[in-house]
């Protein structure tokens, strides 16, 4: 599956902020550690922080912090901020009123549906254990 730029970002932000609570990062640090343009990454904040995922904390030491659950906030509740949720319609494509493409647009969608019920399983918290066996030698 690929996600997009965006969506990445988030993940990436998310994840950093959510394993250091205790801590206020700024758009450049996260930027910096996934060599990642900044800018971009600030759009993104500014899009979790509508969601009530990150708070910015401004003035001297400010920056961002996680305030979401992390034992509740599914990877599908970041993702769906910056992905289309539905499944497209494939009815117009081109093949599509063939056996053969009723066939695909089938498999398609359970495809689909698999990987929203994957990602909505998995929650941040989940997400911070597995990083931290990765870590671990």
């Amino acid at each position: 599956m690929n996600l997009q730029m965006a969506t990445r970002h988030a993940l990436f932000a998310v994840l950093e902020l959510a394993s250091r609570p205790d801590e206020q990062l700024s758009a450049l640090d996260i930027a910096d550690r996934y060599d990642i343009s900044a800018n971009h990454l600030a759009k993104v904040l500014r899009v979790l922080g509508r969601a009530g995922i990150v708070e910015a904390v401004r003035g001297v030491g400010g920056g961002y912090r996680f305030v979401g659950k992390a034992k509740r906030l599914s990877l599908m509740d970041i993702v769906s901020l910056f992905e289309p949720i539905g499944s497209p319609d494939h009815s117009t494509a081109p093949g599509a009123r063939t056996p053969q493409g009723q066939a695909l647009r089938l498999v398609m969608t359970e495809i689909e549906d698999t990987a929203r019920s994957t990602l909505s399983s998995i929650t941040v918290e989940t997400m911070l254990k597995l990083a931290g066996r990765m870590d671990a030698p």
